[in-house]
Protein backbone atom coordinates (compact mmCIF):
# COMPACT_ATOMS: atom_id res chain seq x y z
CA UNK A 1 0.00 0.00 0.00
CA UNK A 2 1.31 3.45 -0.79
CA UNK A 3 2.42 5.42 2.57
CA UNK A 4 0.93 8.47 3.93
CA UNK A 5 3.92 10.10 2.55
CA UNK A 6 3.67 9.03 -1.03
CA UNK A 7 -0.30 10.36 -0.84
CA UNK A 8 1.15 13.27 0.53
CA UNK A 9 4.00 14.22 -1.95
CA UNK A 10 1.00 13.19 -5.02
CA UNK A 11 -1.04 16.60 -3.42
CA UNK A 12 1.22 18.74 -3.39
CA UNK A 13 0.21 20.48 -6.97
CA UNK A 14 -3.15 20.98 -5.51
CA UNK A 15 -1.92 22.37 -2.55
CA UNK A 16 0.00 24.58 -4.31
CA UNK A 17 -2.09 25.57 -6.53
CA UNK A 18 -4.37 26.70 -3.36
CA UNK A 19 -1.94 28.48 -1.73
CA UNK A 20 -0.31 30.19 -4.97
CA UNK A 21 -4.17 31.49 -6.03
CA UNK A 22 -4.45 32.51 -1.97
CA UNK A 23 -1.20 34.50 -1.52
CA UNK A 24 -0.31 36.28 -5.32
CA UNK A 25 -3.09 38.74 -4.59
CA UNK A 26 -1.46 39.92 -1.67
CA UNK A 27 1.80 41.47 -3.07
CA UNK A 28 1.04 44.71 -3.13
CA UNK A 29 0.12 44.14 0.68
CA UNK A 30 3.60 43.05 1.28
CA UNK A 31 5.06 45.67 -1.04
CA UNK A 32 3.21 48.30 1.98
CA UNK A 33 4.68 46.48 4.81
CA UNK A 34 8.35 45.90 3.51
CA UNK A 35 8.80 49.65 2.09
CA UNK A 36 12.15 50.90 3.41
CA UNK A 37 13.12 47.19 5.20
CA UNK A 38 16.74 47.13 4.10
CA UNK A 39 17.30 43.73 5.37
CA UNK A 40 15.11 40.27 6.01
CA UNK A 41 16.12 38.15 9.10
CA UNK A 42 13.98 34.88 8.16
CA UNK A 43 13.50 32.82 11.86
CA UNK A 44 13.00 29.20 11.16
CA UNK A 45 14.09 25.46 12.46
CA UNK A 46 14.23 22.07 10.78
CA UNK A 47 12.50 21.71 7.23
CA UNK A 48 11.32 25.52 7.88
CA UNK A 49 15.18 26.50 8.06
CA UNK A 50 16.12 24.98 4.43
CA UNK A 51 13.11 26.71 3.54
CA UNK A 52 14.42 29.99 4.52
CA UNK A 53 17.85 29.09 2.89
CA UNK A 54 15.97 29.76 -0.79
CA UNK A 55 14.79 32.67 0.70
CA UNK A 56 17.44 33.72 1.13
CA UNK A 57 19.15 33.55 -1.93
CA UNK A 58 15.68 34.65 -3.76
CA UNK A 59 15.81 37.92 -1.54
CA UNK A 60 19.78 38.71 -2.13
CA UNK A 61 20.11 37.76 -5.23
CA UNK A 62 16.59 39.33 -6.78
CA UNK A 63 15.46 42.07 -4.95
CA UNK A 64 18.72 44.19 -3.53
CA UNK A 65 18.56 43.64 -0.07
CA UNK A 66 20.96 41.85 2.30
CA UNK A 67 18.96 39.05 4.08
CA UNK A 68 20.16 36.48 6.98
CA UNK A 69 19.16 33.43 8.77
CA UNK A 70 18.23 33.99 12.79
CA UNK A 71 19.86 32.37 15.48
CA UNK A 72 16.86 31.79 18.20
CA UNK A 73 18.58 31.60 21.00
CA UNK A 74 19.79 34.69 20.61
CA UNK A 75 16.60 35.70 21.71
CA UNK A 76 15.18 32.99 23.80
CA UNK A 77 18.48 32.31 25.82
CA UNK A 78 20.70 34.96 25.54
CA UNK A 79 17.78 37.39 25.37
CA UNK A 80 20.15 40.46 23.74
CA UNK A 81 18.53 43.09 22.34
CA UNK A 82 19.98 44.06 19.00
CA UNK A 83 18.57 47.19 17.19
CA UNK A 84 15.95 45.44 14.09
CA UNK A 85 14.67 48.96 12.74
CA UNK A 86 14.48 48.74 9.04
CA UNK A 87 14.35 44.81 9.22
CA UNK A 88 11.25 42.66 8.30
CA UNK A 89 11.39 39.51 10.05
CA UNK A 90 9.87 36.77 8.39
CA UNK A 91 8.76 33.50 10.65
CA UNK A 92 8.41 30.22 9.30
CA UNK A 93 6.83 27.08 10.83
CA UNK A 94 4.66 24.54 9.70
CA UNK A 95 2.66 24.36 12.78
CA UNK A 96 2.99 27.96 13.74
CA UNK A 97 2.95 26.75 17.40
CA UNK A 98 7.06 26.03 17.43
CA UNK A 99 7.23 27.96 20.89
CA UNK A 100 11.17 29.11 19.97
CA UNK A 101 9.62 30.25 16.80
CA UNK A 102 6.74 32.53 18.47
CA UNK A 103 9.14 33.44 21.03
CA UNK A 104 11.51 35.02 18.31
CA UNK A 105 9.39 36.73 15.80
CA UNK A 106 7.97 38.48 19.47
CA UNK A 107 11.70 39.49 20.17
CA UNK A 108 12.18 40.60 17.06
CA UNK A 109 9.10 42.98 16.60
CA UNK A 110 10.10 44.17 20.36
CA UNK A 111 13.53 44.87 18.73
CA UNK A 112 12.19 47.28 15.83
CA UNK A 113 11.45 44.78 13.45
CA UNK A 114 8.44 44.53 10.85
CA UNK A 115 7.26 40.97 10.47
CA UNK A 116 5.60 38.32 8.45
CA UNK A 117 4.40 34.88 9.58
CA UNK A 118 4.69 31.98 6.63
CA UNK A 119 2.60 28.80 8.44
CA UNK A 120 0.13 26.21 7.50
CA UNK A 121 -1.28 26.83 10.83
CA UNK A 122 -4.57 28.97 10.17
CA UNK A 123 -5.55 30.47 13.82
CA UNK A 124 -2.21 29.46 15.48
CA UNK A 125 -0.41 31.63 17.70
CA UNK A 126 2.29 32.60 15.25
CA UNK A 127 -0.49 33.84 12.65
CA UNK A 128 -1.65 35.65 15.05
CA UNK A 129 0.90 37.85 16.15
CA UNK A 130 2.41 38.47 13.07
CA UNK A 131 1.99 41.80 11.06
CA UNK A 132 1.00 39.65 7.92
CA UNK A 133 0.42 36.26 7.72
CA UNK A 134 1.05 34.19 4.55
CA UNK A 135 -0.99 31.40 4.89
CA UNK A 136 -0.50 27.70 3.07
CA UNK A 137 -3.13 25.84 2.11
CA UNK A 138 -1.58 22.88 2.40
CA UNK A 139 -4.10 21.19 4.53
CA UNK A 140 -3.46 18.58 7.33
CA UNK A 141 -0.01 16.72 6.56
CA UNK A 142 -0.21 13.26 8.63
CA UNK A 143 3.27 11.61 8.21
CA UNK A 144 6.08 13.17 9.67
CA UNK A 145 8.55 14.34 7.13
CA UNK A 146 7.50 17.43 5.51
CA UNK A 147 6.62 17.59 1.91
CA UNK A 148 3.50 19.89 0.91
CA UNK A 149 4.01 21.67 3.81
CA UNK A 150 7.33 22.59 2.41
CA UNK A 151 6.85 23.29 -0.94
CA UNK A 152 3.95 25.52 -0.24
CA UNK A 153 6.46 27.55 2.10
CA UNK A 154 8.88 27.72 -0.90
CA UNK A 155 5.70 28.98 -2.47
CA UNK A 156 5.01 31.76 -0.04
CA UNK A 157 8.12 32.83 0.45
CA UNK A 158 8.62 32.80 -3.85
CA UNK A 159 5.31 35.60 -3.34
CA UNK A 160 7.38 37.41 -0.75
CA UNK A 161 10.11 37.80 -3.44
CA UNK A 162 7.64 39.37 -5.62
CA UNK A 163 6.39 41.34 -2.98
CA UNK A 164 9.95 42.77 -2.16
CA UNK A 165 10.36 44.04 -5.55
CA UNK A 166 12.04 40.62 -6.89
CA UNK A 167 13.26 40.94 -11.12
CA UNK A 168 10.91 38.13 -11.79
CA UNK A 169 7.61 36.89 -13.73
CA UNK A 170 4.75 36.29 -11.18
CA UNK A 171 3.56 33.71 -13.99
CA UNK A 172 6.44 31.52 -13.88
CA UNK A 173 5.00 31.00 -10.46
CA UNK A 174 1.98 30.09 -11.51
CA UNK A 175 3.05 27.11 -14.27
CA UNK A 176 4.48 25.42 -10.80
CA UNK A 177 1.77 23.09 -9.94
CA UNK A 178 1.09 21.85 -13.38
CA UNK A 179 4.96 21.35 -13.55
CA UNK A 180 5.27 19.27 -10.47
CA UNK A 181 2.46 17.35 -11.70
CA UNK A 182 4.51 15.82 -14.71
CA UNK A 183 7.53 15.63 -12.70
CA UNK A 184 5.92 13.20 -10.46
CA UNK A 185 5.02 11.05 -13.31
CA UNK A 186 8.04 11.55 -15.29
CA UNK A 187 9.63 10.40 -11.75
CA UNK A 188 7.93 7.69 -11.34
CA UNK A 189 8.16 6.17 -14.88
CA UNK A 190 12.02 7.01 -15.29
CA UNK A 191 14.00 3.46 -15.13
CA UNK A 192 16.90 5.70 -13.20
CA UNK A 193 14.98 5.69 -9.99
CA UNK A 194 14.58 2.13 -8.97
CA UNK A 195 18.29 1.83 -9.83
CA UNK A 196 19.16 4.81 -7.81
CA UNK A 197 17.48 3.64 -4.98
CA UNK A 198 18.78 0.40 -5.23
CA UNK A 199 22.20 1.38 -4.94
CA UNK A 200 21.50 3.91 -2.01
CA UNK A 201 20.18 1.29 -0.15
CA UNK A 202 23.49 -0.50 0.22
CA UNK A 203 25.50 2.44 1.42
CA UNK A 204 25.10 3.92 4.78
CA UNK A 205 26.42 8.12 4.29
CA UNK A 206 25.46 10.10 0.84
CA UNK A 207 26.76 13.46 0.21
CA UNK A 208 23.83 15.71 -0.94
CA UNK A 209 25.10 19.21 -2.89
CA UNK A 210 23.88 22.09 -4.80
CA UNK A 211 24.61 25.75 -4.98
CA UNK A 212 22.52 29.40 -5.17
CA UNK A 213 18.98 29.08 -5.05
CA UNK A 214 18.96 24.81 -4.93
CA UNK A 215 21.27 24.72 -1.67
CA UNK A 216 17.97 25.02 0.54
CA UNK A 217 16.52 21.37 -2.02
CA UNK A 218 20.11 20.22 -0.84
CA UNK A 219 19.54 20.83 2.55
CA UNK A 220 16.21 19.48 2.70
CA UNK A 221 17.09 16.10 0.72
CA UNK A 222 19.51 15.59 2.85
CA UNK A 223 17.52 16.43 5.93
CA UNK A 224 14.73 14.01 4.44
CA UNK A 225 17.56 10.82 3.80
CA UNK A 226 18.49 11.07 7.69
CA UNK A 227 14.89 11.43 8.96
CA UNK A 228 13.58 8.76 6.55
CA UNK A 229 16.40 6.60 6.10
CA UNK A 230 18.48 6.78 8.41
CA UNK A 231 21.36 7.54 6.00
CA UNK A 232 24.41 9.75 7.34
CA UNK A 233 23.81 12.15 4.84
CA UNK A 234 25.38 15.71 4.34
CA UNK A 235 23.91 18.73 2.80
CA UNK A 236 26.69 21.17 1.84
CA UNK A 237 27.07 23.46 -0.90
CA UNK A 238 29.67 22.29 -3.72
CA UNK A 239 31.42 25.89 -2.98
CA UNK A 240 32.24 24.07 0.51
CA UNK A 241 32.15 20.05 -0.75
CA UNK A 242 35.36 21.25 -2.97
CA UNK A 243 37.24 23.27 0.33
CA UNK A 244 37.71 19.53 1.89
CA UNK A 245 34.85 17.38 2.70
CA UNK A 246 35.45 15.85 -1.08
CA UNK A 247 37.60 13.67 0.74
CA UNK A 248 34.62 11.76 1.98
CA UNK A 249 33.00 11.04 -1.34
CA UNK A 250 34.45 7.48 -2.36
CA UNK A 251 32.84 4.27 -3.74
CA UNK A 252 31.31 3.85 -0.17
CA UNK A 253 30.11 7.06 -0.21
CA UNK A 254 28.18 8.43 -3.12
CA UNK A 255 26.91 11.66 -4.02
CA UNK A 256 23.09 13.45 -5.27
CA UNK A 257 23.58 17.01 -7.14
CA UNK A 258 21.36 19.35 -7.53
CA UNK A 259 20.81 21.73 -10.13
CA UNK A 260 18.63 24.05 -11.88
CA UNK A 261 18.49 24.40 -15.68
CA UNK A 262 19.71 27.72 -17.00
CA UNK A 263 21.06 28.71 -13.67
CA UNK A 264 24.63 30.57 -13.43
CA UNK A 265 26.01 27.89 -11.32
CA UNK A 266 25.17 25.07 -13.43
CA UNK A 267 28.44 24.54 -15.13
CA UNK A 268 29.95 24.17 -11.78
CA UNK A 269 27.50 21.84 -10.53
CA UNK A 270 27.76 19.60 -13.48
CA UNK A 271 32.20 20.13 -13.15
CA UNK A 272 31.32 18.78 -9.12
CA UNK A 273 29.07 15.53 -10.45
CA UNK A 274 31.99 15.15 -12.88
CA UNK A 275 35.00 15.08 -10.74
CA UNK A 276 32.87 12.51 -8.13
CA UNK A 277 32.55 10.20 -11.13
CA UNK A 278 35.97 10.47 -12.13
CA UNK A 279 37.10 9.36 -8.04
CA UNK A 280 35.21 6.09 -9.00
CA UNK A 281 32.31 7.31 -6.78
CA UNK A 282 28.56 7.10 -7.59
CA UNK A 283 26.75 10.72 -8.85
CA UNK A 284 22.88 10.89 -8.57
CA UNK A 285 21.95 13.92 -10.73
CA UNK A 286 18.49 15.43 -9.96
CA UNK A 287 17.70 18.41 -12.67
CA UNK A 288 20.25 20.31 -14.65
CA UNK A 289 18.83 18.97 -17.61
CA UNK A 290 21.64 17.46 -19.88
CA UNK A 291 24.42 19.18 -18.46
CA UNK A 292 24.19 17.76 -14.98
CA UNK A 293 22.89 14.54 -16.37
CA UNK A 294 25.69 13.53 -19.14
CA UNK A 295 28.08 14.09 -15.95
CA UNK A 296 26.12 11.86 -13.74
CA UNK A 297 26.32 8.19 -13.11
CA UNK A 298 22.43 8.30 -12.78
CA UNK A 299 20.11 11.04 -13.07
CA UNK A 300 16.12 11.66 -12.86
CA UNK A 301 14.57 14.99 -14.73
CA UNK A 302 13.88 18.29 -12.96
CA UNK A 303 11.26 20.68 -13.41
CA UNK A 304 11.38 22.97 -17.22
CA UNK A 305 10.76 25.87 -14.67
CA UNK A 306 13.16 29.43 -14.38
CA UNK A 307 16.01 29.11 -11.66
CA UNK A 308 13.84 31.17 -9.07
CA UNK A 309 11.19 29.00 -8.99
CA UNK A 310 12.92 25.20 -9.23
CA UNK A 311 13.39 25.03 -6.18
CA UNK A 312 10.06 24.48 -5.84
CA UNK A 313 10.04 21.35 -8.23
CA UNK A 314 13.80 19.90 -7.93
CA UNK A 315 12.52 18.43 -4.63
CA UNK A 316 10.02 16.32 -5.58
CA UNK A 317 12.19 13.70 -7.03
CA UNK A 318 14.35 13.81 -4.26
CA UNK A 319 11.13 13.58 -1.68
CA UNK A 320 10.40 10.14 -3.94
CA UNK A 321 13.28 8.36 -3.45
CA UNK A 322 13.22 8.99 -0.02
CA UNK A 323 9.71 7.72 0.30
CA UNK A 324 10.93 4.66 -1.57
CA UNK A 325 14.42 3.82 0.06
CA UNK A 326 12.66 4.44 3.21
CA UNK A 327 10.06 1.00 2.61
CA UNK A 328 13.12 -0.68 0.65
CA UNK A 329 15.14 -0.55 3.79
CA UNK A 330 12.12 -1.81 5.95
CA UNK A 331 11.03 1.73 7.43
CA UNK A 332 7.92 2.95 7.71
CA UNK A 333 8.77 6.01 6.42
CA UNK A 334 5.42 7.80 7.73
CA UNK A 335 6.31 7.71 11.33
CA UNK A 336 10.31 7.48 11.56
CA UNK A 337 11.42 7.16 15.23
CA UNK A 338 11.98 9.62 17.61
CA UNK A 339 10.20 12.56 15.93
CA UNK A 340 7.15 14.16 15.72
CA UNK A 341 5.49 16.57 13.49
CA UNK A 342 5.92 19.82 15.73
CA UNK A 343 8.91 19.61 17.78
CA UNK A 344 9.81 22.06 20.92
CA UNK A 345 13.46 23.06 21.28
CA UNK A 346 13.07 24.95 24.64
CA UNK A 347 15.21 27.64 25.31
Amino acid sequence: MPSRMRHEIGEQPEALRRTIGSLLPRIGELEKLAAGARQVLFVARGSSDNAAVYGRYLVESRTGRLASLAAPSVATTYRSRIDLDGVLAVAISQSGRTEEIVETMAWARDCGARTVAVTNGHGSPLAEAADVALLTEAGEELAVPATKTYTTQLAALAVLGAGLGADVDTADLARVPDEIERLIEATEAAEELPLIVAELARVQGVVVSARGLAFGTALELALKLKEACYLHAMGLSYADLLHGPIAVVDERTPAIVLGAAGSPVLAGTAALAARVTEAGARAYGIGGGPALAGSSSLALPGPALPEWTAPLGLIVPGQLVVERLARALGINPDVPRGLNKVTQTGV
